[in-house]
């Protein structure tokens, strides 16, 4: 193509873009793709997960701020640009029963309402491919599902002149992803890699979740090969400081026996209006050649 490719992907909070398809859209920026990340919310209601910042009097009062320079940095790391929707964080309720969400959160607006400021920004950005999560949201946070039902909407409607007729010139995005980075297969392969080399696995957990709650498997049409930006994907997860503790789980498998044992990310084709052939290792298959 002579026209510049663009992959825009769509995250509800600060730190999803760095753990779900970030060493995908470092590889495409090196590759001369422009590369977009649409954050829905500002991460204002996430709990402070790394244990060496917990009870941090200053990040406590101005998380959103902090939240904000991490996706800077790790903005930066990655090499792509990102724009916030402006909605405010939901939160993870939590309980029996769940207490209800809080008034004006993400996750309570109207979805027609929402999906206006995504449709601005895809026909500002004019994306050939977006990604973003499936209907359950990856898992079950209420600002995924709601960034799922927006994405959606607004890649129907983005490139339809009578929907939204004061967003722009009207776009259409050319194909739709889910991330499907946390599958069974590839957990199940690292988990095994790890025993077999006589290591502790940190999926034994993850896997007994998943027979206990006999999740249905997704189906995986798409395996990116981005081994060599692992450091990158790992470098921008860990800018975010108040969400990764950098001696977690998340870096227990030695980075060597990731990239041998499992080297792509992987996605769900859920829309497309090219011709293309399954299984893909390009988000752009079909539409390089068009």
């Amino acid at each position: 193509m002579t026209e510049q490719l663009r992959l825009m992907a769509v995250h509800a909070h600060p730190d999803d873009e760095s753990s779900k398809g970030a060493a995908t859209m470092a590889k495409y920026v090196s590759e001369g793709v422009d590369v977009l990340v649409v954050t829905c919310t500002g991460g204002e209601r996430g709990s402070i997960l790394n244990p060496k910042l917990q009870g941090d009097a200053y990040i406590e009062e101005h998380i959103h701020e902090v939240r904000a320079r991490e996706m800077a940095e790790a903005r930066e790391i990655l090499g792509v640009k990102q724009e916030w929707l402006g909605f405010v964080d939901s939160g993870l309720p939590e309980g029996d029963p769940l207490p209800p969400l809080p008034e004006g959160c993400f996750a309570l607006q109207d979805v027609e309402e929402a999906a206006e400021r995504l449709v601005r920004s895809i026909r500002a950005f004019r994306p050939h491919v977006v990604t973003t999560y499936d209907e359950n949201g990856g898992y079950p946070h209420p600002d995924h599902i709601m960034t799922h039902r927006i994405t959606m909407a607004a890649f129907d409607a983005a490139g339809d002149a009578d929907r939204y007729p004061d967003a722009g010139e009207p776009w259409q995005p050319l194909k739709l992803y889910y991330n499907q980075g946390f599958n069974r297969p590839r957990t199940l392969a690292l988990h095994e890699a790890m025993l077999e080399r006589g290591l502790e696995s940190p999926y034994g957990e993850w896997l007994k979740r998943w027979e206990e709650f006999q999740r249905p498997e997704r189906t995986l049409t798409t395996y990116v090969p981005c081994a060599e930006f692992f450091e990158v994907r790992d470098k921008a997860l860990i800018a975010h400081a108040t969400q990764i503790d950098p001696d977690g789980g998340w870096f227990k498998v030695p980075m060597e026996l990731q990239k041998e044992v499992w080297p792509t990310e992987e996605y769900e084709l859920a829309k497309s209006l090219v011709e293309t052939s399954l299984p893909e290792d390009d988000l752009f298959a079909g539409i390089r050649d068009n």
